[in-house]
């Protein structure tokens, strides 16, 4: 269920759109943001909120790389795997996190920490092979700098207890 606060805001950003529809991306987003994923039960809500049919925003939904319609770890790592980042080692730089993850593409990590994506393009191809976490693009990578990245990442998700 929707915390009232949230709830609030969302209909605020909808009124401030020229139609419902228009805000649709905008309240998954935010409704990704608080529970961690689109159930099926958030789906229902955006559609409520919006006026919309559950159905055309499970299909907004599914059709944007950066909207979960699965759980996912705490951090999404997305690999872009377009021509130019292909080209430039992406392939290996996959292979490689899914290596150090002990995942396969798709998959989330034992430890609930990362989930591995590819992703058709994050518009960086002058610095290929690259990787976006979160909201943060990392370019020029090698298999080694990714695999730093990840555990910076780690030691920014863990309590310092668990930390390696």
């Amino acid at each position: 269920m929707i915390p009232e606060s949230l709830k609030t805001e969302l209909q605020s950003r909808i009124a401030a759109a020229i139609t419902p529809r228009e805000a649709a991306v905008d309240v998954l987003k935010c409704l990704q943001a608080h529970y961690g994923w689109l159930s099926d039960e958030a789906v229902e809500e955006a559609a409520a909120l919006l006026g919309l049919s559950p159905l055309q925003l499970d299909e907004l939904a599914t059709f944007y790389e950066m909207l979960y319609r699965r759980p996912v770890g705490k951090r999404v790592v997305h690999v872009c795997d377009s021509i130019s980042c292909w080209a430039m080692g992406g392939e290996t730089l996959m292979a490689h996190l899914a290596k150090g993850l002990a995942i396969q593409p798709g998959e989330t990590s034992a430890d609930g920490l990362f989930t591995l994506l590819p992703c058709c393009c994050l518009g960086n191809c002058g610095e290929a092979p690259t990787m976006m976490i979160g909201d943060t693009l990392y370019g020029n990578l090698t298999p080694e700098t990714a695999l730093e990245i990840l555990q910076k990442e780690r030691t920014t998700i863990l309590p310092k207890e668990e930390r390696p």
